[in-house]
């Protein structure tokens, strides 16, 4: 549990950091924090190739995998609606109710706590020494349906904002390319998968959607073409061919392996430093553009301090709450204890929550309600440590094995 706390640490001090990076970096905020966005989706992308090689899809089970889905989209929806009802019922005044405006924006913000982080979740289950177990195995399938639904449903959501747009077809179509291509070619492309190559991959995949983002926004800057790096590096990592067997020594493991825990530890620290700032002057800039956007959630009054603050317990309770739903499945493959780990691994929230957050930050939403989010945001991820503390205590007190009876 050593690696545990040392990540959690790295996550708390990311996060610190973020708060004062604007004003540290002053006039060159916006290049500091392109440069710490790309070293998070290398790093992200190098920890799911990995994640996609070691993930064997079996052809002949693909029902399983379509009830994995499924379980893995209810566990997003859970925390979504529940969050979203919070804001509209508990924070907007009830003559508001009705406005198609107010859901849609609710429904956006909200979104932030949906997504488990796959990336947060793989790495502190591997520093916990939980690599092996059927928890791991199975909350790796759900995260990554989980991120991978919700990344799909920003298009419809980002529709009601702004409408069809073609770019939001284009997105479409390229996730149903790159789904084919994995289908087709799995562990089929041959291509050297020692560290520095597997770095040399991630980083390619991390500039090439900066790089479609940038330009679609040359075109359009209110609906750039994003390709979250999390989706291309998972299968790119499905259709790598195994190692060799001369790739496959202790020594390389063991190098592999110390790379592996390098990466993940920056990771960390850079996940915390991607977190929206939380600072007034950050937030008054927000509600400024938000008062030309005509944002309805923009305009409420900000509650005193100690509301806020029980605002954002609520919030993060009810995100949590929300990803309970796997405990109640998979009654035949384990033990009560086992699924509730995995629904309890499934609280991490991390880089694509933060990247829902400047998303609707982006259409000029801010107000208490961007403030609850980020703030609970924040809160999940100083508690994530915590959290797989939990998870290991669950598994510790049940001897795990596949077929341990419900």
């Amino acid at each position: 549990m050593k690696m545990v706390l040392i990540f959690s640490v790295l996550l708390i001090a990311g996060l610190l950091l973020a708060q004062w990076l604007p004003l540290w970096l002053a006039s060159a905020a916006d290049a500091g924090h392109l440069v710490i966005h790309l070293l998070t989706m290398t790093a992200l992308a190098y920890i799911m190739i990995h994640v996609g090689t070691e993930f064997h899809v079996e052809k002949t089970n693909l029902r399983q995998y379509g009830w994995d889905y499924v379980i893995a989209v209810t566990a997003a929806a859970g925390p979504w609606l529940l969050v979203a009802m919070y804001f509209i019922f508990v924070l907007v005044p009830s003559e508001l109710w009705c406005r198609g405006r107010l859901w849609q924006e609710s429904l956006l913000v909200s979104r932030f706590a949906a997504p488990t982080s796959a990336g947060v979740l793989f790495s502190m289950l591997a520093a916990a020494g939980m690599g092996h177990t059927w928890v791991f195995r199975k909350a790796r399938v759900l995260a990554i349906f989980d991120d991978l639904d919700t990344v799909v449903l920003m298009i419809p959501l980002k529709m009601m904002m702004v409408g069809v747009a073609w770019q939001l077809m284009v997105i479409l179509a390229i996730f149903a390319t790159m789904f084919w291509t994995a289908w087709r070619w799995m562990r089929r492309i041959r291509l050297p998968t020692a560290w520095p190559w597997v770095l040399t991959y991630s980083a390619m995949i991390a500039l090439a959607s900066y790089g479609v983002s940038f330009a679609s926004k040359q075109i359009d800057q209110d609906v750039p073409i994003d390709i979250e790096v999390l989706l291309p590096a998972f299968l790119l990592g499905v259709a790598l061919s195994p190692p060799r067997a001369e790739d496959r020594g202790p020594e390389r493991h063991h190098r592999q392996q110390q790379v592996s825990t390098l990466i993940s530890a920056a990771f960390m620290l850079l996940v915390g430093l991607n977190m929206p700032p939380m600072l007034m002057a950050w937030q008054q800039a927000g509600a400024e553009n938000a008062a030309r956007e005509q944002s309805l959630l923009s305009q409420l009054t900000m509650p005193p301090w100690p509301v806020l603050a029980l605002h954002v317990v609520i919030v993060t309770a009810l995100c949590n709450l929300g990803k309970m739903f796997p405990a109640f499945c998979y009654r035949k493959e384990a033990h009560w204890r086992l699924r509730t780990g995995v629904a309890v691994g499934m609280w991490p929230r991390g880089e694509v929550g933060a990247g829902v957050l400047v998303v609707s930050l982006g259409y000029g939403i801010a107000g208490p309600a961007m403030t609850i989010s980020v703030l609970s945001l924040a809160l999940n991820l100083v508690l994530t440590g915590a959290f797989i503390v939990l998870v290991k205590w669950l598994i510790a007190a049940h001897a795990e094995n596949d077929n341990a009876p419900p």
